[in-house]
């Protein structure tokens, strides 16, 4: 029997997740004799902690036991498990992960390669669309973006306060910030 693939292993990890209100955001095996490594990296609007983590890997650890003992999986020598979160650089491809990044910046491509910058706002209803915040020197602009159109999103790091006004937009609904943005013109 081969080493699992991701693909093996995702329906074995992923009623586990959810059973703690997370998501699988991706499952890698990078097979390397006995230093084989599982990563799987989760995520949830609450943002697991570290013991929510340890707590998983234990978890997904003893069913992968399990598994092996029962003969649906293989590791061979063993190997090395992974738990963590995505981190910054996961793209946003899914409505979810702009919902969990509000009020963070973002670098968005869009199809022809343009990067535009800015604050992540409020979702709509129907997950389709996003506010953008933007800065035009100091006058802040909103428009919904649809995230269709964007190619490519990764939030960046910022070091530096929020500025209050940004916060506020940022935590503003989808509609309230529509509203507003004849404010922002």
């Amino acid at each position: 029997m081969a080493f699992p693939t991701p693909e093996t292993l995702r329906p074995l990890v992923e009623p586990i997740v959810s059973s703690r209100n997370m998501d699988v955001e991706r499952v890698r095996v990078n097979r390397a004799g006995s230093k084989s490594v599982v990563a799987i990296a989760v995520d949830s609007d609450a943002h697991p902690d570290l013991d929510a983590l340890e707590g998983l890997s234990q978890e997904i650890g003893e069913a992968f036991d399990r598994a092996e003992e029962a003969g649906v999986v293989s590791f061979g020598a063993g190997y090395t498990l992974e738990v963590s979160t995505p981190g910054v650089d996961h793209p946003l491809t899914l409505p979810r992960h702009w919902r969990r990044n509000v009020g963070r910046m973002v670098a968005l491509t869009d199809a022809a390669g343009a990067v535009t910058r800015g604050r992540i706002g409020a979702l709509n209803a129907d997950g389709d669309h996003v506010i953008l915040i933007t800065r035009n020197g100091k006058q802040l602009q909103v428009a919904p973006i649809e995230l269709a159109a964007v190619a490519k999103a990764v939030v960046e790091v910022e070091f530096a306060e929020i500025p209050a006004a940004e916060r506020q937009l940022a935590a503003a609904t989808y509609e309230d910030s529509l509203a507003r943005r004849e404010d922002y013109k």
